[in-house]
């Protein structure tokens, strides 16, 4: 198994389920996938543990990995203990940080029923996260001039109008757009407006 996991692998490594949340600014994530038992998101939700649950504490205060057994002390809602009838009696936790300009933290959390986590696995899970991290990290090389083309497509402003605002030519927007999309790797230009703005960029 490599450190360059796929979907497949993390269902095998998380029979139980998973979370991961990638690029959490202020407050919601870039990306976030639950594929945690239904019922347990349900009854999550409903008794609004994410408030209390130690997990998720313990992933915003640090970097690294821990497993769930080593946070059941600190769980006064018995949150851990409850996932374990939704079978996810195991679970690791693994969080990253970006202690730059955009301060962003991904984390993620995986479960199965059967066994507790190997070493090796934890360090896999980590690699896993610490590469979805840096891969949805905003680009750095988008120019000023790129970002101020986006900045208007967003405004919902068309190819003439923003040539005019910028007094340049629809070819010089086109290619600065262009531009854009490859940096960023999106398809459209509302698309690269989207991402940008969702990166902090515009």
């Amino acid at each position: 198994m490599s450190t360059l996991l796929d979907p497949d692998e993390i269902g095998q490594l998380a029979p139980s389920g998973y979370y991961v949340a990638l690029r959490i600014g202020f407050a919601f994530p870039m990306e976030e996938v639950n594929a945690f038992p239904k019922g347990w998101i349900n009854h999550y939700t409903k008794q609004r543990y994410m408030l209390f649950d130690p997990v998720v504490k313990w992933a915003y205060a640090n970097t690294g990995a821990i497993r769930w057994a080593e946070l059941a002390e600190d769980d006064p809602k018995r949150i851990i203990t409850q996932a374990h009838s939704f079978g996810m009696r195991y679970g690791v936790t693994v969080s990253v940080f970006d202690s730059d300009a955009d301060d962003q933290r991904s984390f993620a959390s995986f479960t199965r029923s059967d066994r507790d986590y190997t070493n090796l696995e934890v360090k896999l899970l980590l690699a896993y996260l610490t590469r979805r991290h840096t891969e949805t990290a905003p680009p750095t090389n988008l120019t000023k001039a790129e970002l101020e083309a986006l900045g208007m497509v967003k405004d919902g402003k068309r190819l003439k109008e923003i040539a005019f605002e910028l007094s340049v030519s629809e070819g010089a927007v086109k290619q600065r757009l262009k531009n854009a999309k490859l940096k960023l790797g999106a398809k459209t230009g509302t698309q690269a407006a989207a991402l940008a703005n969702q990166f902090g960029l515009i």
